[in-house]
């Protein structure tokens, strides 16, 4: 994590655990506004919030034991959220890095910028040590190669603080292949330069992905989510 920005690793959950929490994701309403309906795309803003019961099993005491190894106990989720990629879906995303938070409300502060508003939720872009000290773990529902949609990933991008797409060097860099299998999951520092593609084998990507930190917003100013991490089985 510390030089790469990234780590993958498989077995993290049973298939049993993988199929129930599918399950539970299925069986919840899905009529709100957190929930993001497209031909190309359906996803769960502030999951935990709108499927607690995934949380209990989403925190085993393998995960949490696997948190604690690699990251500490100072660690709290602050924002989290499921997707999935339809078998016929064309959508992809490009270069970038994950330089905003989810907040609670827009507050004028001296280092946050770059504000922004959907589906009434804040997302602001901290200062760069906030981003340097979160992670982001991506919890995988399927088996992910490059032909549905794997992560693609620049190693050692994440220490370069803020790195525009448009300057990669090319003949510099180097672009690797997430492949994550179900049931696996994968660790990636925020300021990792990150991609994915289109899915082109016809078979689905489900993720959960979770944004973790133990940074103190400034006063009056709160994460839009907050919960412990701590084994709930």
């Amino acid at each position: 994590m510390d030089s790469e920005g990234f780590a993958v690793i498989d077995d993290v959950f049973s298939y049993e655990e993988i199929d129930h929490l599918l399950k539970i994701i299925s069986n919840t309403d899905s009529s709100n506004p957190s929930f993001r309906k497209s031909k190309d795309l359906f996803a769960i803003r502030q999951f935990f919030k709108e499927v607690p019961e995934a949380l209990h099993i989403t925190f085993s005491k393998k995960l949490t034991a696997l948190i604690s190894e690699i990251f500490g106990d100072k660690f709290f989720i602050v924002k989290s959220i499921y997707f999935d990629k339809p078998k016929a879906s064309n959508w992809f995303v490009s270069w970038h890095q994950d330089l905003t938070i989810s907040v609670n409300k827009k507050i004028e502060l001296d280092g946050f910028s770059f504000w922004t508003t959907k589906q009434n939720q804040f997302a602001v872009q901290p200062p760069v040590n906030i981003l340097q000290d979160n992670f982001t773990m991506r919890i995988h529902l399927d088996d992910t190669d490059e032909d549905n949609g794997a992560l693609k990933i620049i190693p050692k991008s994440h220490l370069k603080n803020i790195y525009r797409p448009e300057t990669i060097d090319w003949s510099v860099e180097t672009e690797n292949i997430c492949n994550v299998k179900k049931g696996g999951l994968m660790f990636m520092k925020p300021l990792l330069l990150h991609s994915s593609g289109r899915t082109s084998n016809g078979n689905k990507r489900r993720v959960i992905h979770i944004e973790c930190s133990r940074s103190k917003l400034p006063k009056g100013l709160h994460w839009a989510e907050f919960f412990p991490i701590r084994a709930n089985n």
